[in-house]
């Protein structure tokens, strides 16, 4: 953890150079790569906060907090993008980042933690919750693409009504995952976090899986002091994602990136740095429930809660935004869910297991990288 916070603290040191990049005239591409690594530790501030924040509220105000705010900086990214008319853009990134929690993410902290530990162990029952819940979320996406593959002419405000209507079914689906999870089975979820209550010192970034199961701390967090960090962190984080966005289209095109691998593969990297390292962390400490709460209920909640909001949000910023994706990115979340479902069905992990989903992820990657440039 230390080696980790060091390199928090030291990217820390982009946030003023990407600002006087932007004010001094340096090209986009240094833009757009400075303000990118200088979200990387904001977000993990930004997770850190939330977990002190939720340890002092308790349990179930805790719960919603961390729910709420775990994806708050690909949100914000996002949001920026969209109100900058980037819609393809943002439904690229809501599918990479679905993609690189369940392959990614999963998939590293399987390997590291399976080459640590022979065999580890989860909870199968919250294996197959989760499977269930991210089958929904492929039904979500594949039903409004399908109805444009399938119609040879297909009005706008239709597709459009069609996926605002699926939006509002998928938040109420995310509102129940949170009453499960925290209010009537919560006890599916104290075993993969009892281990936390030990002797040992729970770091906040470790917590950020399920805060609210973690034990109280001897001193109760600073509450000011942390709802002061959010805030700026907050706002750090929309001063970045600004110039991260107005950067991307020269920036990408100067590095030879399409919009649509940029979507799928690098914003989502640097949306989820701090999740990433979080979940791989408690993987290598044994801790897989954590680390697959942490990979699989990040996707669920861009999923459940990201995507839906994106598109509600388009109707109110102009910008229409509906669920239907390019077959690819549908090919990819599909391959995605199936394999880890697969995976993970029962409840054991090993090494070999997360290179296979790290291959997998690999696989997707080059053929975003691979595909061809579509006016």
């Amino acid at each position: 953890m230390l080696i980790k916070n060091l390199i928090f603290y030291g990217l820390l040191i982009f946030i003023p150079i990407s600002i006087a990049a932007r004010y001094l005239g340096w090209s986009e591409p240094i833009i757009f790569i400075t303000a990118g690594l200088a979200i990387v530790p904001l977000a993990g501030w930004m997770g850190a906060a939330t977990e002190e924040i939720a340890i002092v509220l308790g349990p179930s105000w805790g719960g919603l907090l961390n729910a709420t705010f775990g994806n708050a900086t690909e949100l914000i990214i996002a949001l920026i993008a969209l109100e900058e008319g980037l819609v393809d853009v943002v439904k690229s990134s809501i599918v990479g980042s679905i993609i690189s929690n369940l392959l990614l993410v999963l998939g590293f902290s399987m390997l590291l933690g399976g080459v640590k530990y022979r065999e580890q162990s989860f909870q199968p029952v919250i294996a197959r919750v989760n499977a269930s819940a991210m089958n929904l979320a492929v039904i979500a996406i594949l039903l409004p693409s399908a109805v444009g593959f399938t119609s040879e002419v297909v009005p706008e405000v239709t597709l459009q009504k069609l996926s605002d209507a699926v939006a509002v079914v998928l938040i109420g689906v995310y509102g129940l995952t949170l009453l499960f999870s925290m209010k009537t089975h919560t006890y599916l979820y104290d075993a993969g976090t009892a281990e936390f209550e030990d002797n040992e010192t729970v770091d906040p970034a470790i917590a950020s899986s399920d805060p609210a199961k973690v034990s109280q701390p001897e001193e109760a967090p600073n509450l000011i002091l942390w709802i002061s960090v959010l805030v700026v962190a907050t706002l750090a984080v929309a001063v970045e994602s600004e110039l991260l966005v107005n950067a991307l289209e020269p920036a990408t095109e100067a590095l030879g990136l399409s919009p649509l691998f940029t979507g799928v593969i690098v914003l989502p990297v640097i949306g989820n740095a701090a999740e990433h390292a979080t979940a791989v962390t408690v993987a290598m400490k044994n801790k897989m429930d954590l680390s697959v709460s942490v990979a699989v209920g990040s996707s669920m909640q861009i999923a459940l809660f990201v995507a839906p909001i994106l598109v509600l949000a388009g109707w109110v910023l102009g910008q229409p935004m509906d669920l239907s994706f390019e077959a690819l990115e549908l090919v990819a979340v599909v391959v995605a869910v199936l394999i880890t479902n697969s995976i993970s069905s029962d409840g054991r992990s090993n090494w070999l297991e997360g290179t296979l989903l790290l291959a997998t992820y690999v696989i997707l990657g080059l053929a975003f990288y691979f595909h061809p440039i579509t006016g």
